[in-house]
């Protein structure tokens, strides 16, 4: 049964309903793939440009620290030993990339997955066009109370919309993203989706494409 959704005004009033693709919002929900696709999504932002130097590399003076005999004490022959302070590190980490590969396809599985995770525990809404005349934080939290509540939300753009993004970027449980670049990490972490009409057919074109199963 296909899944229908009242769509919303700026208010909160329903003024309409849309089904949702099954293609997208109706699959499988893949929890292993989902987990795997966050994974890397994670791994890849990682810079990896962590560094620590050698005995070799510290600078600090080559000469012998204290005589070989006589003294009671170890010996030793340099102060660049990682067992003194001030001293190179032993096996410590050096740069490398993280990056992890994923088949594109396992990638936009994985996203449908999650979208029919958040469609079937009530985490989409359908707003019919979100638009602000002027930038302004107060009106976006009132009309995202209106929306959701007090739930967090990632807020769904079909476009540039500077206005919209001006007023969401100060709202500490609310984040806007294109709908093209829609991904795991920022699926997972909202409770809800809010998607605007014209992004949901961003979103259909981009993702509808999959054979239903």
């Amino acid at each position: 049964m296909a899944i229908k959704l009242p769509v919303l005004d700026k208010n909160g009033q329903g003024v309409g309903e849309q089904e949702l693709p099954s293609s997208i919002f109706e699959r499988p929900v893949n929890v292993g793939l989902m987990h795997q696709a966050y994974v890397r999504q994670m791994a890849n932002a990682r810079l990896g440009t962590h560094a620590t130097k050698t005995r070799g590399q510290v600078d600090r003076s080559k000469a012998k620290w204290y005589r070989q005999k006589g003294t009671d004490r170890a010996r030793h022959g340099s102060r660049n030993a990682p067992i003194f302070v001030g001293g190179g590190v032993a096996h410590g980490p050096k740069p490398r990339s993280y990056k992890k590969d994923m088949p594109k396809k396992m990638r936009q599985e994985a996203i449908r997955s999650a979208l029919s995770a958040k469609a079937a525990n009530d985490g989409i809404v359908l707003v019919d066009s979100l638009e602000l005349d002027t930038p302004k934080t107060r009106d976006m939290a009132d009309i995202l109370y209106n929306l959701v509540g007090d739930a967090s939300a990632l807020i769904l753009l079909a476009e540039n919309n500077e206005n919209v993004q001006r007023s969401v970027r100060n709202l500490p449980d609310a984040r806007y993203l294109r709908a093209n670049y829609l991904n795991i990490r920022d699926l997972l972490k909202y409770d809800k989706v809010i998607i605007p009409l014209n992004a949901l057919d961003v979103i259909t074109e981009w993702l509808g494409n999959s054979r239903s199963e």
